[in-house]
């Protein structure tokens, strides 16, 4: 009898031990993604990093690029497409813990509360104009309109060269209505991220006859994952690695040349 109570007990120490360990291994992997669902705020319309295809499924490059990250490093989120000023927005309100949305890291932007990861893309930011137009230049434009996109690189390009070349500022909310300013004859330009211009010029085809003015480009700058709360860290930090590693295993440079091209 005592030899039955003994192995009895035994077996319920080893049970009970068994159960110990799984409860700390569930714990380390809920641990290894947070212990959270991030909540990631994007653009809507930025074709090809992010737009919607035509099954009506959200994709781009920063789609693509943030799921192997996330795959990578082994954390959950939400991805809320909310548009670039709302998505902003929702940053600095901690309703979205991130955002990717082709937001390109600059000192002011960092001055003014933006967190940045490393570079992921490097963009330079350009002029266009109709395919059919006089215009070859900065120039050209003085007394003249030209297009913008509210709070993009492309906008803050446009204004760093108002006053020395004389033209006027029209600032809309979203790309494919400051392409329309242009075709509707209200701007005779737009300017924007180049990659972002040639590939909606490419896409639209004749219903979108610009062309983009090689010899307006800038310097450019590296588009940036950001958080505005220094209590996300984390994410930037899991990011970083996610990023390291898929560039590492040739996931990044798959993902660019499907939308891009080798």
């Amino acid at each position: 009898m005592k030899r039955m109570k003994k192995m009895l007990v035994l077996a319920l120490g080893t049970v009970m031990m068994i159960s110990l360990l799984a409860g700390c291994s569930g714990g380390e992997k809920k641990a290894d993604n947070g212990g959270k669902t991030w909540v990631i705020a994007t653009d809507t319309v930025f074709k090809p990093f992010e737009y919607t295809d035509a099954d009506g499924n959200f994709v781009g490059i920063d789609v693509d690029l943030l799921a192997a990250i996330a795959e990578d490093q082994g954390f959950n989120y939400e991805l809320k497409s909310l548009g670039w000023d709302s998505a902003i927005a929702a940053c600095q309100s901690k309703q979205a813990d991130g955002m990717i949305a082709g937001a390109s890291i600059t000192d002011e932007r960092k001055e003014s509360g933006w967190i940045f990861s490393d570079g992921y893309y490097n963009a330079t930011q350009s002029m266009a104009v109709m395919a059919d137009s006089d215009i070859q230049g900065f120039e050209d434009l003085k007394g003249k309109t030209v297009a913008v996109k509210i709070g993009t690189m492309g906008a803050s390009y446009a204004e760093s060269l108002a006053d020395q070349y004389g033209f006027t500022i029209s600032s809309v909310e979203d790309s494919p209505t400051m392409y329309q300013k242009v075709t509707g004859g209200q701007a005779v330009g737009c300017f924007e991220d180049t990659p972002i211009m040639l590939t909606a010029i490419k896409e639209g085809g004749k219903d979108l006859p610009l062309k983009v003015l090689e010899n307006t480009a800038n310097e450019g700058a590296d588009y940036g994952f950001a958080i505005f709360n220094e209590e996300n860290q984390e994410l930037i930090d899991m990011f970083n690695a996610g990023l390291k590693s898929i560039k590492d295993n040739g996931k990044y440079d798959e993902i660019v040349n499907k939308y891009l091209g080798e």
